[in-house]
């Protein structure tokens, strides 16, 4: 078995697996895994719904589990799915861009495994998510789709893959099942290249091997920027012109996950000023009530006045919450 389609998508993305699969032939002759980003509670029944519509067999990964040609492996809620030789692994590994499962580290792994027969496709979705796994899919010689941006549903994960990586296939969603069709009834031209020492490690990581044994700091050098998660320091990689992060945890941000990661911080540290500022004003309200009942006037109109400050802070506040934008919506273009 020389080839694998590995596939990722995000917002948008249910509706397109289903008009993929639904397009592929009984007959598919590579195995393919399938990233969706999910929340960790997600029932994960995808592998249901597309075993509606499709006539391969579509199944929730298992640790271990051999890969077949055919088979569709969805990557379990909470749980990385990577490819190893010959079989799937899922791991708990850091997340990757605020994900888990993340789409590159099942590109990365399917790179490192597969080399040139790795095919790897990048459908709808928001932010950047995808685009450096696709990026090493075409370090080691593999082929690289992605969705017209002009026919997903949210263009933003397709489009930053076009802006970044020498994409081999820009197609409508219809037009995917037969293009992987035809590719997978070919074997990989392309020589092997010596898999690089940034992809082993990341891939690594993404199993939940310790990042500094060896590695993180030996491919990245350190930043003045914290990790969102664990509040440790980030470290800066380069990866083909476009820079991303990571921290000695394992913590993988790309510039626009990141930013998204610091705007939910900012929403989530004003919604704790307006929560206390509401709290401040309750307790200075019962403190009010509570001089008054001993007569003491002076406390109780100070206190009084303290609690109408508070609320108005709080009303500031929350007018600054309701008018902010988000600090990362569409894809950044960084070059």
């Amino acid at each position: 078995m020389d080839r694998i389609v590995v596939i990722g998508t995000s917002a948008g993305g249910i509706d397109a697996l289903r008009v993929l699969v639904a397009g592929l032939p009984a007959e598919f002759n590579a195995p393919i895994c399938v990233v969706l980003h999910t929340s960790p509670d997600s029932p994960g029944v995808l592998h249901e719904i597309l075993n509606r519509v499709t006539p391969l067999e579509a199944v929730n990964a298992k640790n271990d589990e051999p890969l077949k040609p055919g088979r569709i492996y969805v990557a379990p809620p909470d749980w990385h799915l990577l490819v190893e030789p010959g079989r799937v692994c899922i791991t708990k590994g850091p997340k990757e861009n605020r994900f888990r499962p993340a789409i590159d580290p099942l590109f990365r792994s399917a790179a490192q495994v597969f080399g040139p027969g790795a095919i790897g496709v990048v459908l709808t979705g928001n932010l950047d998510n995808g685009t450096a796994g696709l990026a090493a899919i075409k370090q080691l010689g593999g082929t690289a789709i992605v969705q017209d941006p002009a026919d997903a549903m949210f263009p933003s994960m397709p489009q930053s893959a076009l802006n970044h990586v020498k994409v081999d296939y820009s197609v409508p969603l219809a037009l995917i099942p037969t293009l992987l069709t035809d590719l997978t009834r070919q074997r990989p031209r392309r020589a092997e290249t010596a898999v690089p020492f940034d992809v082993n490690v990341e891939v690594r990581i993404a199993k939940g091997e310790h990042p500094m044994e060896p590695g993180i700091e030996d491919i990245a050098k350190p930043s003045i920027f914290t990790c969102p998660d664990c509040h440790g320091v980030l470290l800066e990689l380069t990866d083909q012109n476009r820079v991303r992060f990571r921290c000695h945890t394992g913590h993988a941000y790309s510039i626009d996950s990141l930013l998204a990661a610091y705007s939910d911080k900012i929403e989530e540290s004003l919604w704790n000023a307006i929560r206390t500022l509401e709290e401040t004003g309750l307790f200075l309200d019962a403190m009010t009530r509570h001089v008054r009942e001993a007569h003491t006037s002076a406390d109780s109109e100070r206190f009084s006045a303290l609690a109408l400050e508070a609320r108005r802070d709080a009303v500031a506040l929350r007018a600054i919450v309701a008018a902010r934008e988000p600090l990362a919506g569409e894809a950044v273009k960084t070059r």
